[in-house]
């Protein structure tokens, strides 16, 4: 699929080959021409300016690449450019904003030549809701590209804000496990402010420029992961608001595997993104999946999204026993869930025979059966197993035959060791030879899945975030919750499905919890996940009303349309979402004081309803009908929410 595409892109190239000077290089504007990014080459620089109705959002800003045996960052001039081409791509996405996506960009291609003649091609793309662009370098004198640094810069106005997460140093934390992206956001912070770690800051980083109505907010990321890449982040030095591209650091490997790109042919990248306009824009964007490949060959059939009990999250390891996973399975049964995930040391607490035993249980009660592995081989302390049974294709194929011989649907794999290009690679071949089985993947301990949401159908989630799980350790962490919730729809959440794992009604022990009860039934409907892994016990649940039951019971599984309706980082957000005719929405306030709110659910179309909120106190709720009407008043209790059926 890559090479296809830069053998157009190529094409595209050489067949209108007008040498371009720093003087005649026009901006490429967006379909409705309100974005333009202007490629500037001058004293062998190339950098590129992005404005949004003729107001610049991202100042002068570095391109290049630095190969060994070839340097295409300086030196350069562009001796050719193509004409402008429009992009059509119609997909569908099983799990995500919305089912149909139809992305409709402008690209130019640009070809590069340092001074000793050596080629690069830089793809630009503009949709109306952002820029992206991507370095080919095909130069036939280097058989062998190797990848020493990135040039690429993102220059923001001193004056913009940003709300970053700080990456975490490689083999830190728990059993050296880190990193993982499960690092508190600093938001609203002064652009320029250097990351706490030298690891710099994940993606995807989030900024606004301007305030007010005029402001523009943007989000930077990747796309397009194919595994012969490393996984980037920004820079942990952005003075004077530039925030360069970063590497992983050095431990960040599949045991002896490679660090930075090393490719025989034509080295791609991934795309670098950049979606801009108001915020509502940007949190409706779907360019990280737009940039992604397409999908690989999967069984429709087997693409089944759904609802899942989960003992770990409150019983922990204890939980993990034959007689609680029956329990879990009839939990799920009874709440029309789709799943029941077994979590880690089944294969010693309970073993293959048994879990075979369970899952043909839970199939005869409609409920499939997920279980747990460590992705792990020397690159990190963890214990806990199935560990070391994923390394190879042959353990693959072997151990995923197995699991569908036993009735498994699907895995959950966990403590992989950062972002370098082999631990990519790593991932990738995972996901294919899950998918050549017939599994449903959800990977924890991860990396940012940067699209492959659709390129790989069968991956129904991922962690990637400071979940739910942590505020069950540390009251620390409980108490920093609701800001962290209310912030990750607008970034980790923006493009790719998040496991979380939300939602607790009843105790969580030793623990003072921070949220209402209407903000956890929220987070059911506010995060985007293939398979949401409920953190609620049967023994929770039995504690609240039928219809919240109910709601959860009937809670669609996957969503055709989601839009942004009120919100802002940190602070507050509500999202709806549609399946086939009716639409949900959800809201949670994470500050201190109630939040009144007048929403326009125009979109809706004037039909009565029906909402869910907290009652008086924090583990009540009340619910009351909506009249047909296009605006409808809400009150959220401090760290409290609500959702609306319509």
């Amino acid at each position: 699929m890559v090479k296809t595409f830069v053998s157009a892109a190529v094409a595209a190239a050489a067949g209108i080959a007008s040498a371009a000077t720093a003087q005649s290089l026009p901006a490429l504007a967006s379909p409705d021409n309100h974005i333009r990014v202007t490629l500037n080459a001058a004293d062998g620089a190339l950098t590129y300016t992005i404005a949004r109705d003729g107001k610049p959002v991202l100042l002068a800003s570095d391109l290049g690449l630095q190969l060994a045996g070839a340097d295409l960052a300086s030196g350069l001039t562009v001796v050719a450019s193509a004409r402008p081409r429009p992009i059509a791509d119609d997909y569908q996405m099983a799990v995500g904003k919305k089912r149909d996506i139809s992305y409709r960009a402008n690209e130019q291609t640009f070809s590069v030549q340092n001074a000793r003649q050596q080629k690069m091609d830089i793809v630009f793309r503009v949709s109306n809701d952002g820029v992206a662009f991507r370095y080919i370098v095909a130069e036939p004198s280097l058989p062998l590209k190797k990848l020493v640094g990135e040039r690429t810069s993102f220059a923001l106005p001193t004056a913009a804000k940003a709300w970053l997460q700080p990456m975490s140093v490689a083999q830190t934390g728990w059993s050296n496990t880190n990193p993982s992206y499960e690092e508190h956001y600093q938001m609203e912070i002064p652009v320029g402010t250097r990351s706490p770690t030298q690891a710099g800051w994940v993606f995807p980083a989030l900024f606004r420029t301007g305030a007010g109505t005029s402001a523009t907010w943007l989000a930077i990321s990747e796309a397009s992961m194919d595994g012969s890449y490393q996984a980037s982040r920004l820079a942990a030095d952005s003075t004077g608001g530039k925030y360069s591209i970063g590497t992983p650091m050095a431990a960040e490997v599949y045991t002896n595997g490679g660090l930075l790109a090393e490719v025989e042919g034509t080295l791609t990248t991934p795309w670098r993104l950049i979606a801009l306009g108001s915020l509502a824009t940007v949190t409706n964007s779907t360019l990280g999946t737009d940039l992604a490949a397409p999908a690989i060959a999967f069984d429709k059939q087997l693409i089944k999204p759904g609802h899942a009990s989960w003992s770990w999250a409150i019983l922990k390891d204890d939980g993990t026993v034959y007689e609680v996973q029956k329990q879990f399975i009839d939990y799920a049964a009874d709440m029309h869930w789709d799943y029941t995930l077994i979590d880690a040391d089944w294969d010693r607490k309970i073993g293959y025979d048994r879990v075979k035993e369970l899952a043909t249980y839970a199939a005869g009660k409609g409920v499939g059966i997920l279980v747990w592995y460590n992705s792990s081989g020397p690159w990190n302390k963890t214990e806990y197993s199935p560990k070391s049974q994923l390394l190879t294709h042959e353990q693959r194929v072997k151990e995923f035959k197995r699991l569908r011989e036993i009735g498994v649907k699907g895995v959950k794999i966990d403590f992989f060791a950062g972002d370098g290009q082999s631990m990519i690679a790593y991932y990738v071949a995972i996901l294919r030879d899950a998918a050549d089985a017939g599994l449903l993947v959800n990977f924890h301990g991860a990396t940012l899945p940067r699209g492959w949401s659709r390129t790989f159908p069968n991956l129904m989630t991922v962690e990637a975030v400071k979940g739910f799980e942590f505020t069950t350790f540390e009251q620390a962490d409980q108490d920093k919750m609701p800001s962290h919730a209310a912030m990750l729809p607008f970034a980790r959440n923006l493009f790719d499905p998040m496991d979380f794992t939300p939602m607790v009604f009843g105790d969580i022990p030793n623990i003072k919890r921070a949220s209402r009860n209407g903000f956890e039934l929220a987070t059911s409907v506010l995060y985007l996940s293939g398979i949401q892994h409920f953190a609620e016990t049967p023994a929770g649940m039995a504690t609240v009303p039928d219809y919240v039951k109910n709601f959860l019971r009937e809670l669609p599984r996957s969503w055709d349309d989601s839009r942004l309706v009120d919100g802002y980082p940190g602070k507050y957000a509500v999202i709806a979402r549609r399946a086939g005719d009716t639409w949900y929405i959800a809201g949670i306030n994470a500050t201190d004081a109630d939040k009144a709110l007048t929403l326009d659910l125009s979109f809706v179309g004037g039909k009565q309803g029906v909402i869910i909120e907290d009652g008086a106190g924090q583990r009540e709720f009340s619910q009351r009908g909506i009249a047909a009407g296009k605006k409808v008043a809400v009150t959220m209790k401090p760290h409290g929410g609500f959702v609306i059926k319509q």
